[in-house]
C-alpha cells in the first residue's frame, strides 16, 4: 500500500528526530529537538517548522509541524525508541542508539508495535483539542514574560537585558551603550573575569521585535563591535534568528552568542532575575490509577 503525505511526513520526523538524539548525546527535551531541527535540518525548512495556521473548526492557533512532531514522538516512545519519565525529558533506548536510520521504515520498524495504531486518519486542523504531548513544555509564566517583554519601550528593553547581563556575572560599563542614541550601535558594553584572571570585553545587542532577526542586524553587530575592540558579542531577542543569522553568528574569530525568546526565559528563571520560583506537585500514578 502506498504511503500518503501525512504518513510519509510522519516517517521524515521519526528520522530526523533520531538523527537529532543520535548527534548530540541521546538525551534532550522536545522543544530541544524541535529547535535543533529548525536550525539545522536538511529535511524541514525553518519557514516549515515555524509556520502557523489556524483552526477552522475552533478559530484557535495552531503549528502544524509541532502537531506532527509530536504524534511521531509518541509513536518512537511506543514503540521503544525512546524511553521518559515525565513525558518532556527523552532518552535513546538501545533500539533508539542503533537504529539504521538509512533504512528505517516508519510502517516496518515503528507501526507494528503500537497497540492503539489506527487506520483511519484524520486532520490535524479538525483535533487541535489533542494536545497532550504540547502541555508538557506549556508553562504559562513563559508566555507572560515574554508577552511582558514585548510591551516594554525599547529603552526598558535595554535596560532589561544590561541586568540581566549584570545578573550572570558580566561588569556592565556605566558609559559604553547606555545612552539611547549615539551609542555606536551597541546596547551595552561590558567585561567578564575568568578564573585565571583573564578580561574579556563583551558587546551587547538587544531587539525588542516581532519579526526574526536576519543577517543584516548580525553584520551591523559585528561592525559595531569592532569599534570598541569587542572580543565577543550577545544579541538578545523577544523573537528568533533566522537559519542563516545562526550560521553567520558562529563564523570568524568572534563567535556571537544568540539568545532568543525561550533562552531568555531559561536566563530569567535560572538567574531568579526579577521572578520568585513556586513549589508544586504532581500527583503519582497510585492517585490516578484505577482499582
Amino acid at each position: 500500500m502506498s504511503k500518503n503525505k501525512h504518513d510519509i511526513e510522519e516517517e521524515k520526523a521519526m528520522i530526523e528526530a533520531l538523527k537529532v538524539m543520535q548527534t548530540l548525546g541521546g538525551k534532550m527535551t522536545r522543544k530541544e529537538i524541535r529547535s535543533e531541527i529548525r536550525d539545522n535540518s536538511d529535511v524541514f525548512s525553518e519557514d516549515e517548522v515555524d509556520e502557523v495556521k489556524v483552526s477552522k473548526k475552533s478559530g484557535a492557533k495552531y503549528h502544524p509541524f509541532q502537531y506532527l512532531f509530536n504524534h511521531a514522538v509518541k509513536k518512537l516512545i511506543k514503540s521503544g525508541y525512546f524511553v521518559t519519565e515525565d513525558n518532556r525529558v527523552l532518552e535513546l533506548s538501545e533500539s533508539g542508539r542503533t537504529v539504521n536510520l538509512n533504512n528505517f521504515s516508519r510502517s516496518r520498524d515503528v507501526l507494528p508495535f503500537l497497540i492503539d495504531n489506527k487506520k483511519s486518519k484524520v486532520k490535524a486542523d479538525e483535533i487541535i483539542d489533542d494536545i497532550d504531548d504540547d502541555t508538557v513544555d506549556n508553562e504559562p509564566w513563559r508566555d507572560q514574560l515574554l508577552n511582558a517583554l514585548s510591551s516594554m519601550s525599547p529603552q526598558k528593553f535595554e535596560l532589561f537585558s544590561r541586568g540581566l547581563l549584570k545578573q550572570m556575572g558580566v561588569d556592565i560599563d556605566d558609559e559604553i551603550g547606555i545612552q539611547y542614541v549615539a551609542d555606536g550601535g551597541l546596547d551595552g558594553f561590558g567585561y567578564i573575569t575568568s578564573n585565571d584572571f583573564r578580561t574579556t570585553r563583551v558587546a551587547l545587542q538587544s531587539k525588542r521585535w516581532e519579526s526574526k532577526v536576519s543577517t543584516p542586524e548580525i553584520d551591523k553587530f559585528r561592525g559595531a563591535m569592532d569599534k570598541y575592540n569587542a572580543e565577543f558579542g550577545i544579541f538578545i531577542t523577544t523573537s528568533d534568528f533566522t537559519r542563516e543569522a545562526i550560521k553567520v553568528a558562529r563564523q570568524g574569530t568572534r563567535v556571537i552568542t544568540l539568545i532568543n525568546g525561550d533562552k531568555i526565559c531559561d536566563l530569567v528563571a535560572k538567574y531568579q532575575y526579577y521572578v520568585q520560583p513556586v513549589t508544586t506537585y504532581k500527583l503519582g500514578s497510585f492517585y490516578t490509577d484505577k482499582g
